[in-house]
């Protein structure tokens, strides 16, 4: 088995591995002392290769920022700038404007290929050490250092952080929903707009498509029965039930792309340090899909872990604890503020029962009705907590 040593490893090297590699890079004179670990731990079945992977990735403005301070934003991205909020078969919506808030966008949808193959080419250009092999994991740890393994080779490192996989299940709800995930036209598309409905069933998000100014991205949300019914249907009755769900303000929707089906749980862990061990984005929590909150997450996970850290890389000999434990504390309150609201709003308009749908629909109806009461949700999605 060979050996080699590093003062930090990132054990998964999805988008908040890379940026998180990006960040620390800019905090060290020896960015190869940093190690990503490139790897996936899902089945071959269940996880496209980056590069053909189909999904579109909703950003915030906060991430966006991050994205262009680290020259890391893909060429094409498609803007939006009004998020419409609404309920079938109840009153009540809201309509967020970035121009409330005197910022360009309210977000941006990329492709998650184009994403990767972005960040691919800064962290190679940065001169952070990629290693490819099978899924990297910690072996052990002690007072002074921790063990990685990925495959044959074995890594020594002083601070070692998981940032892909299943994070840990201390807190974990199933929300009896599966998301389809697929795009469609619109014959009456509506530039920078996104849409929100909540359903009985779950939540449907359109998003503007950042390859197809007619197209956008549909993430689905409904019980796995219905889902596993909705992907068997032929393209024709797969848009016909799309745009009874939806309803008609983009006209008639039309897909005949893949549908691609996920299960839906919230899974998170309590406690994001354990020893020199750092969980991070994904490692430390799986969202619901509702608003797209889930990679911008980790993104302020990954930007908050390299700000404190980038006092002890100078000096990478000495003990990591009490810049560790403050990346924990500060965390806390954007994570499960994140989490609640995630998991709060899907369960809330999906209850069935006529006293909750009309309050859901009375609280969307207030939101738009009085700007104070929307600001601070508005915020929080435009760019959560940051330290």
């Amino acid at each position: 088995m060979t050996q080699s040593a590093y003062d930090i490893a990132i054990l998964g090297a999805g988008p908040v591995g890379h940026v998180l590699a990006l960040l620390l890079a800019r905090h060290t004179a020896q960015p190869q002392r940093i190690a990503l670990l490139a790897g996936s731990a899902a089945p071959a079945a269940q996880a496209p290769s980056p590069a053909t992977d189909p999904r579109v990735l909703a950003m915030n403005h906060g991430s966006r920022v991050l994205l262009e301070s680290l020259q890391a934003w893909p060429g094409r991205a498609a803007d939006i700038r009004h998020v419409h909020v609404s309920q079938r078969g109840r009153l009540g919506s809201t309509v967020i404007h970035s121009d409330n808030f005197q910022v360009p966008r309210l977000g941006s949808v990329v492709s998650y290929a184009e994403l990767h193959a972005t960040l691919q080419n800064c962290v190679k250009a940065s001169g952070v050490t990629v290693l490819h092999g099978p899924p990297a994991h910690v072996h052990r740890q002690d007072n002074q250092r921790i063990q990685v393994r990925q495959g044959d080779t074995e890594l020594l490192c002083s601070v070692a952080v998981l940032s892909d996989g299943s994070s840990g299940a201390d807190v974990r709800r199933e929300y009896s929903q599966h998301a389809i995930v697929t795009s469609a036209q619109a014959t009456l598309p509506r530039p920078a707009w996104a849409w929100e409905r909540f359903t009985r069933e779950g939540p449907l998000a359109l998003l503007p498509h950042p390859l197809n100014a007619q197209a956008y991205s549909v993430v689905w949300c409904s019980a796995p029965e219905r889902a596993a019914e909705l992907v068997r249907l032929d393209d024709a009755a797969f848009s016909a039930a799309l745009s009874t769900a939806f309803g008609t303000r983009l006209g008639r929707l039309s897909s005949d792309a893949p549908r691609h089906v996920f299960p839906l749980a919230l899974n998170a862990r309590r406690t994001l340090v354990q020893g020199r061990v750092v969980a991070i984005g994904n490692a430390a929590q799986t969202l619901h899909p509702v608003a797209g909150q889930g990679l911008n997450l980790g993104l302020r996970d990954a930007a908050r872990l390299a700000q404190v850290l980038s006092g002890w890389l100078s000096s990478p000999a000495g003990d990591p604890a009490a810049k560790l434990a403050e990346f924990a504390s500060s965390r806390l309150a954007d994570r499960w503020i994140t989490a609640g609201l995630t998991d709060l709003m899907p369960r809330a308009f999906a209850t069935g029962l006529a006293p909750v749908e009309h309050a859901c629909g009375a609280g969307l109806l207030a939101l738009d009705l009085a700007a104070p009461l929307r600001a601070p949700l508005a915020r929080h999605l435009l760019q959560g907590l940051r330290s």
